[in-house]
């Protein structure tokens, strides 16, 4: 699990933003895209469904969410709680054992 990043205040958020030149922070992640420098991370959530091979449908059907509640895990706006996340952790490890679930 990540760890938990000490969340700003507000002024400091001003502050750090104010700062910042976007433009030239997109230029330079673009250069080292290009350069191969890239790197790609993808979400337990994300992880778990490419390893079953489903579809974000598919795998959301399979764990009893909606899509929209899938895309939420897999772009981290949200994170699974519960039996959904040990859900993720066993499709993750074993795969097979999560695709037999749908054959009953």
């Amino acid at each position: 699990m990540p760890s938990k990043a000490k969340k700003l205040t507000t002024s400091e958020l001003s502050a750090f933003e104010a700062q910042r030149d976007i433009g030239a922070e997109l230029l330079q992640a673009i250069r080292e895209m290009k350069a191969g420098q890239g790197q790609i991370v993808y979400s337990a959530a994300t992880e778990a469904r490419k390893k079953t091979g489903l579809s974000q449908s598919q795998f959301a059907e399979l764990l009893g969410v909606s899509v929209r509640t899938l895309q939420s895990w897999e772009q981290g706006r949200k994170q699974p709680s519960g039996a959904a996340r040990t859900l993720l952790a066993i499709a993750s490890v074993n795969p097979k054992a999560v695709l037999a679930a749908l054959d009953h």
